[in-house]
C-alpha cells in the first residue's frame, strides 16, 4: 500500500471572515496551495512553521501531542485555517510541526469535507453518490 497525496489549498480563515464582513478584498486573502499526505491516523491538519508564517496564522494554544513514533511533545495549534479540496472545504485548527517536510491532512477535516480515500487508485476522491454536496454526520 502506497502513500496517498492530494492537492489542497489552505486559506487564512480570519482573512476569509474579513471578506464576508466587507473589511478585506478576496485578492488580499492569504492562501497557499500544497500537496498533502492523507493520514487518516492523524487527527487534524499538520503544517510546518513556514506555512504558518506565510498564512499569518494566530497561535491559539500549545497542546501536548503524540506523534506517529509515539513521542509526546508540546506543539502550537494555530488557526483558523480553511482547507479546500475540489468543491469541499473544512475550517479547522492546525498543529505546527516546526520542521515537517510534508503537510498532513488528518481524519477530522477529511470527515468534515466528506471525502473518500480510494485505496485502489491511491487517491482522494469525492463520494460518487454525492459529488456535488458534502454530507456531515451529526
Amino acid at each position: 500500500m502506497g502513500e496517498i497525496y492530494a492537492n489542497i489549498t489552505l486559506f487564512n480563515g480570519a482573512d476569509l471572515l474579513a471578506v464576508k464582513l466587507g473589511t478585506c478584498l478576496m485578492e488580499n486573502v492569504r492562501k497557499i496551495e500544497v500537496r498533502a499526505l492523507i493520514d487518516s491516523g492523524a487527527t487534524t491538519l499538520a503544517i510546518n512553521s513556514e506555512i504558518k508564517n506565510q498564512l499569518g496564522l494566530f497561535v491559539l494554544e500549545t497542546r501536548e501531542s503524540r506523534l506517529a513514533d509515539g513521542s509526546v511533545e508540546n506543539y502550537e495549534f494555530v488557526g483558523p485555517v480553511e482547507i479546500h479540496f475540489k468543491n469541499r472545504s473544512s475550517l479547522c485548527r492546525a498543529v505546527v510541526l516546526p520542521h515537517a517536510e510534508e503537510v498532513l491532512l488528518g481524519a477530522i477535516p477529511l470527515e468534515e469535507m466528506d471525502v473518500v480515500i480510494d485505496m485502489k487508485n491511491q487517491e482522494l476522491i469525492l463520494p460518487p453518490e454525492r459529488p456535488y454536496v458534502a454530507r456531515v454526520r451529526v
